[in-house]
């Protein structure tokens, strides 16, 4: 019988932490024909982690009137309401959806 509880026991907590670390991954694409794929961790939520042409893109948080900004590298994404916009370099700001 304690043999039983333990594994139970054992079980739970093995457990606990892989859905405590659920990550958000959101694929996005946007007005101008860009695609790229954001990356959310519950223990980074600083930070926006982006595989955008190519490459992967670190955001930092940045404070905002509305919505949330992280901006990085050239990138600057914007989540609100209203939408999710992103500017990267000297391109326009280009409207984006989730997908």
């Amino acid at each position: 019988m304690n043999r039983k509880i333990l594994i139970v026991s054992g079980t739970m907590l093995s457990a606990a932490p892989m859905a405590a670390s659920a990550e958000t991954f959101q694929t996005y694409v946007c007005a101008d024909g860009s695609q790229f794929v954001a990356a959310f961790y519950p223990h980074d939520p600083r930070h926006a982690h982006l595989q955008i042409d190519g490459r992967a893109v670190a955001l930092t948080r940045r404070v905002a009137l509305s919505g949330t900004r992280y901006t990085g590298g050239g990138i600057t994404l914007k989540i609100s309401k209203a939408g999710t916009t992103i500017k990267r370099g000297k391109r326009p700001v280009a409207a984006c959806n989730a997908q």
